[in-house]
């Protein structure tokens, strides 16, 4: 069967301290050119300037249609990880509307909602599928710009250079200042323990 359309499914932020979990969603119709992808890699292997480039590439792609995700630390806590990514996968999908009959690639233990028929999750398919690595990229990026703005908001914590994740300096940070927030309480439990110990 032809699929009108193929969609590229990843996520970033699964694990940072702070900040939303997101979800990049990449779908291309039958017209789209595949060699335009030819060169592009894992978000993972990339430095942050070779994904922004990769970033403004994929959105000023004809054929093209891309969404990112976003759930809220205050639903990571309430909820949990597995509820988050999700929450922001359905929304990313309703935002390329695209039809339940496309084709959907995912990456990892990901899974489109049960109304999408044909979907297959890839292992390691941020490395191996172009439009999981894509997708991969546009969540990442999109993630990273918005923990650089939140960056501004809360400065004593450093999130425009480690974006939310684990790093030495965000634990001292949280030691220091305490959770603002966009922290995810539940991820950092055991900080607060040592904290108040």
């Amino acid at each position: 069967m032809i699929h009108q359309w193929v969609i590229g499914i990843d996520e970033a932020g699964r694990g940072p301290l702070a900040g939303p979990v997101a979800v990049g969603i990449c779908a291309v119709d039958k017209a789209f050119d595949f060699t335009s992808l030819r060169d592009i890699r894992d978000s993972k292997t990339l430095s942050e300037k070779q994904r922004e480039m990769w970033y403004k590439k994929l959105t000023a792609l004809p054929h093209l249609r891309w969404a990112v995700g976003l759930t809220s630390a205050t639903l990571i806590d309430r909820k949990g990880i597995q509820f988050a990514v999700r929450d922001a996968l359905a929304r990313g999908l309703t935002k390329v509307n695209v039809p339940i009959t496309s084709c959907v690639l995912l990456d990892g233990g990901l899974h489109a909602p049960t109304q999408y028929r044909t979907q297959q999750t890839i292992i390691h398919g941020d490395a191996i599928e172009p439009l999981i690595s894509a997708a991969a990229i546009l969540a990442k990026v999109t993630r990273d710009r918005l923990m650089v703005r939140l960056g501004k908001k809360y400065p004593e914590y450093g999130f425009a250079v480690h974006k939310g994740y684990g790093t030495a300096a965000h634990r001292k940070a949280i030691v220091e200042y305490g959770l603002s927030r966009i922290h995810r309480v539940s991820f950092c439990s055991r900080i607060i323990e040592i904290t108040n110990f």
